[in-house]
């Protein structure tokens, strides 16, 4: 008899296995449909020896120091700050957009409070943001909304940025500064070793038992358990009774050079040019050195693994029913990207997990002389 039966190796999964085992000496069976652990996190070396993410690159960063020091217990990091460039108007320049970004696209060289100036005097000045395009329109303007975001968007969702939720493109802040950084976050690194090796070293424990290559509704019928955590689509679970939760997924063409570097930095975004949207070299990412170089050039298509839930009003719609079908299932929690229809980053994955492992076992609570006292687990 196990006391969890989750479904789902990537980080939501692993996280919540690693705690109840290690933690409550829960007894864990942790199933996943692919033949490795790690989620799309997962990263391997390749045929030449280079460590590659097979799901394109995955940068870690966050403001949690919980967070942070968790997985720390199973990795030791590297720091690491992304830095990308937009190939816009023949030139490669800073994205987000900031002081160096236009000055370089414009030839100017205006100081951070000329550069809030130049923004304000292009801004639309949107009276109610409510997509994707108000969010940027009322920040930039037309102009750089064209140039930047508009056609990245329509490669990236196959829909315009009016059609989208204004959370899409409020994740790329614009500044007035020289921070090229793509994040700012307090803490910005990457597993020492990999994550594929952070994951090993978390799900490491007697309690945990894996099973790879599984479809989970295989099992159900022979596998006796208390309490399930599932963190695959929600939709799926319920057999698609309420419709299909669309999601956009990305074709990733990997290219191996016999060169010591392929580009400046570790991504390269196109908002206009070509069919793909971005290229990562993953040395950049990983800090290997090695005589050769990989590439992943990524595609966007409306086919393939569920990887980026699709925001607009009339999906949270589908979620919300599917969401009432979940919360009157008995001993089932729902959890992770695909579980709860969002697009989290990886830290706050991690910290939905670690909320729901607190909520799975609250403080003790005791009655004394009438009055309740609260006993730490």
């Amino acid at each position: 008899m196990y006391d969890y039966l989750i479904v789902g190796a990537g980080l939501a999964g692993s996280v919540l296995a690693e705690r109840l085992a290690a933690k409550e000496g829960k007894k864990i069976l942790l199933i996943d449909k692919r033949n490795h652990i790690g989620g799309n996190t997962y990263d391997y070396y390749d045929h030449d020896g280079i460590l590659v993410h097979k799901y394109g690159p995955h940068i870690f960063h966050t403001n949690s120091k919980e967070v942070f020091d968790y997985l720390g217990r199973f990795t030791e990091w590297r720091p690491y700050e992304h830095r990308v460039l937009a190939s816009v108007d023949g030139q490669l320049v800073p994205i987000p957009i900031n002081q160096n970004t236009i000055n370089a696209l414009y030839g100017l060289n205006l100081n951070s409070d000329q550069v809030q100036e130049f923004f304000d005097s292009k801004a639309a000045h949107v009276s109610k943001v409510v997509t994707s395009e108000d969010v940027v329109l009322n920040a930039v303007g037309k102009e750089l909304y064209e140039k930047f975001f508009k056609h990245y968007t329509k490669k990236q969702w196959d829909l315009d940025p009016s059609e989208l939720d204004a959370s899409v493109t409020s994740r790329v802040p614009t500044r007035t500064n020289k921070d090229n950084r793509y994040f700012t976050d307090v803490y910005q690194a990457m597993p020492l070793h990999g994550y594929t090796r952070m994951f090993e070293r978390m799900l490491h424990h007697p309690n945990i038992n894996i099973m790879l290559n599984t479809n989970y509704e295989s099992v159900l019928s022979s596998i006796n358990f208390k309490t399930l955590i599932y963190t695959g689509p929600i939709d799926a679970y319920f057999n698609y009774s309420c419709g299909k939760l669309p999601y956009r997924s990305i074709d990733f063409k990997f290219q191996t050079y016999d060169t010591d570097q392929y580009q400046s930095t570790g991504t390269i975004n196109f908002p206009t040019s070509h069919a793909y949207t971005r290229i990562t070299e993953f040395k950049h990412l990983t800090g290997q050195k090695h005589p050769k170089t990989s590439v992943v050039f990524e595609y966007p298509t409306a086919e393939g693994d569920p990887y980026y839930p699709i925001p607009r009003p009339e999906n949270m719609e589908i979620y919300n029913r599917y969401k009432q079908l979940a919360l009157a299932e008995e001993n089932t929690y729902f959890t992770g990207r695909l579980g709860t229809y969002k697009y989290y980053n990886m830290d706050q994955v991690v910290a939905q997990s670690l909320t729901l492992f607190k909520k799975l076992n609250p403080p003790k609570s005791e009655s004394l002389n009438g009055r309740k006292l609260t006993l730490s687990a």
